[in-house]
């Protein structure tokens, strides 16, 4: 089988090295498709340069290419079996008539709780959807979801065997969407430390949370890639999830990465049918789920408890369920079967 693993125009390199949704999902289909005995080339030119000697990259995007081209004919005469894209495309008039041109199949993830495709974008076999969880199946139930855990990679991210590691950490973008104040203050009722991992999106945000975020048990890290990421989550004892209210997840990195590096997870939700229910069972973390109506401490004190639940899982167990579910591997050659 050969595979084309898309690029997009975007702010982050392909892969990325920290922060990255799509970027990283991107990067482990690829290396997914390799591991499952595929060819694999990466198109566009986001694609990080120094891969060119362990890969093949093609330099340019299917919605840039003229009909008729010589580039056109390169493509077509590669016999792609599947091209692999980021959500949008599927949409874009340009891409969907170079990739008519290609006859193969394509595959994407839904990565956005909002974007609205084409009537026409899926059909569920030769084109196909992807959604994590049941809430993002009922959003997109037009399109003929396929249900299917979402598996992210950065560069040098390999885990190490899990250790039982101390204190608490939130990783992700840090805006209202979000949450992790949230975090912060179930982290202080319990007397614990959080370390808070990401990009900071909204200055605004933080700044209204300022004497919580600014705590004495609060550690603002930045944001981290490689080796530097995958230890600030080996090393906490429990991954804290946390986002707003109103927030739909869609491609929820952050489960696979915590427990491939063997972290339990203590997860907050507003209602049932998200991400964490899909990617959580008992052996790999705790749920809570809070009434919106409640206020930010009810919730915050549900989340501690999730936490103190969390905490008595057992860390090898937990890498070895999150290593087998978010095989890269194992995710590539489920959306590479067409149904019947």
């Amino acid at each position: 089988m050969l595979v084309g693993v898309c690029d997009f125009p975007g702010s982050y390199a392909f892969p990325p090295a920290g922060y990255g949704g799509i970027e990283r999902w991107l990067w482990a289909v690829a290396v997914g498709a390799r591991a499952a005995g595929a060819d694999v080339h990466l198109l566009g030119p986001g694609w990080l340069t120094d891969l060119e000697h362990e890969w093949v990259r093609k330099p340019v995007r299917l919605d840039d290419i003229t009909a008729g081209s010589l580039a056109e004919r390169e493509l077509r005469d590669a016999r792609y079996d599947l091209l692999v894209v980021g959500h949008e495309y599927p949409s874009l008039p340009a891409w969907n008539r170079t990739w008519n041109a290609l006859d193969c199949d394509v595959a994407t993830f839904q990565h956005s709780p909002v974007f609205r495709h084409t009537a026409t974008a899926f059909d569920g076999k030769r084109s196909r959807l992807y959604c994590y969880s049941p809430e993002m199946i009922e959003r997109y139930a037009d399109h003929q979801p396929i249900p299917e855990l979402a598996v992210h990679l950065g560069l040098n991210e390999e885990e190490p065997p899990a250790v039982a590691g101390q204190d608490l950490v939130w990783l992700g973008r840090i805006d209202a969407e979000k949450a992790p104040h949230l975090a912060v203050r179930a982290a202080q009722i319990l007397g614990r430390k959080i370390r808070i991992v990401g990009p900071v999106f909204d200055h605004d945000y933080v700044q209204s949370h300022g004497r919580l975020f600014g705590a004495d048990h609060v550690e603002w890290v930045g944001e981290l890639g490689g080796p530097a990421k995958t230890a600030a989550l080996r090393d906490a004892s429990v991954f804290v999830y946390t986002y707003a209210r109103t927030y739909v997840e869609a491609g929820a990195a952050v489960f696979g990465e915590s427990l491939r590096a063997g972290t339990p997870m203590a997860a907050l939700t507003w209602r049932t049918g998200t991400c964490a229910e899909a990617a959580l069972c008992d052996r790999t973390g705790a749920i809570t789920v809070a009434n919106p109506d409640e206020d930010d401490e009810a919730a915050a004190h549900r989340l501690a408890h999730a936490i103190e639940q969390a905490e008595d899982l057992d860390h090898s167990q937990v890498q070895e369920i999150g290593m087998r579910r978010f095989d890269p591997a194992r995710h590539f050659s489920a959306m590479a079967a067409r149904s019947c």
